[in-house]
């Protein structure tokens, strides 16, 4: 089967994630993760892309980004991928490819579905055990999402910064958030929507993205069980 045209619009959140080769490690020492996120910061200044909310796990990675062409995310993740792989090759004194494939994507409905992609990101430390509180792991936007801590990669969405007037009445917003935890059937849904490049929001959000790129972006529905 054909793989589908990745969707990047310009203007609408899209959520990346990109695996390590057979799940295999993409990070092994603190500088690794310093040499990736000063690529992705240049990168994404370069492409004009906006870096909303990430995560950089031990063999994969999350964005969640906002580009102002067609072709930013592409072109960003591309580069970043050629800078960080030589890197890393070299720092390890291997050769070959480090990441699986091409980058997986999804665009996300900003007003309904940004935050809780925030959440989904950030709280992946949390998922996976290393941490207890998603303030813990020092590689994600919660830093400054949650705690108002700046860093160079991170531009708030406007979304995110009608949370509150002031740092404290955003970041404190935010924090509530995470009061609860995430249903599993969205969580269930954010990663296979992702996986095959649909789109996270409401019908009206998928109708108005298929007319402007005339491509499917939801699910196809599940014909009915054979009968026994």
């Amino acid at each position: 089967m054909a793989r589908l045209l990745r969707l990047c619009i310009p203007g609408i959140p899209q959520h990346i994630i990109q695996r390590g080769v057979n799940r295999q490690a993409c990070f092994a020492a603190e500088q690794d993760f310093t040499a990736y996120a000063h690529w992705l910061h240049n990168c994404a200044v370069k492409y004009r892309v906006a870096i909303h909310a990430w995560v950089f796990m031990t063999n994969h990675v999350h964005l969640l980004v906002t580009p102002k062409d067609k072709q930013s995310t592409s072109r960003m993740m591309q580069t970043l991928g050629r800078y960080y792989v030589r890197y890393f090759n070299q720092t390890y004194r291997r050769t070959g490819t480090l990441w699986e494939g091409r980058f997986k994507s999804s665009l996300v409905n900003a007003e309904e579905y940004l935050l809780i992609c925030q959440r989904y990101i950030e709280l992946n430390p949390v998922r996976a055990g290393m941490v207890a509180t998603p303030g813990e792991y020092r590689w994600s936007s919660y830093g400054s999402n949650g705690l108002g801590n700046p860093a160079k990669l991170w531009t708030p969405h406007p979304v995110y910064s009608a949370l509150g007037k002031s740092v404290k009445e955003r970041t404190s917003s935010y924090r509530k958030l995470f009061s609860g935890h995430l249903d599993e059937k969205l969580i269930i849904e954010i990663r296979e929507l992702t996986n095959k490049g649909m789109a996270l929001g409401n019908d009206r959000f998928k109708d108005e993205i298929e007319a402007l790129s005339g491509r499917r972006v939801r699910l196809l529905k599940q014909g009915p069980s054979p009968k026994k």
